[in-house]
């Protein structure tokens, strides 16, 4: 079956928007996934592992843009798969965390599933250490993050 020509070009923009609202404005952000999406941190031991449906999704990040000052993100590299509607890309990411005034920085690494131009699953490979000593701590984190959904 031969790909829609315009499927990887969707999902690399999915991509780029998801980069440029996370930290910025989280309504449009929420607004690129599909209602029954799934989001999943697999090395955040001080996050929920796995965040199920839009509602939660945005619950779980709704706060970043008050805890993480001047998100940016940098050294971008996507990897597009055989199947269009998938990529995979390196980040690097700073910001300043409110709370603490520290200095985050993180290189993380994404995979990203599309369907219809919506984010139907998005996984974030990140190291927790550096998250920690940016917040203070695993308390200070989990405070950040919406503590009543975090395990």
């Amino acid at each position: 079956m031969q790909p829609v020509p315009n499927q990887e070009r969707q999902t690399a923009e999915a991509f780029a928007a998801h980069l440029a609202l996370v930290g910025k404005d989280v309504q449009a952000w929420v607004d690129l996934f599909a209602e029954n999406a799934v989001v999943e941190f697999p090395y955040a031991s001080t996050t929920p592992g796995r965040l199920e449906g839009k509602e939660a999704i945005y619950n779980y990040i709704k706060d970043v843009p008050a805890q993480m000052q001047d998100l940016v993100f940098t050294n971008v590299r996507i990897y597009p798969t055989s199947n269009p509607n998938v990529l995979f890309a390196e980040v690097h990411g700073e910001a300043v965390i409110v709370s603490t005034g520290h200095h985050y920085q993180q290189d993380y690494v994404m995979r990203l599933e599309t369907k219809e131009s919506k984010i139907i699953h998005y996984r974030e490979y990140w190291n927790p250490i550096p998250a920690l000593e940016a917040w203070g701590g695993t308390q200070n984190l989990r405070q950040s993050f919406n503590a009543d959904i975090v395990a």
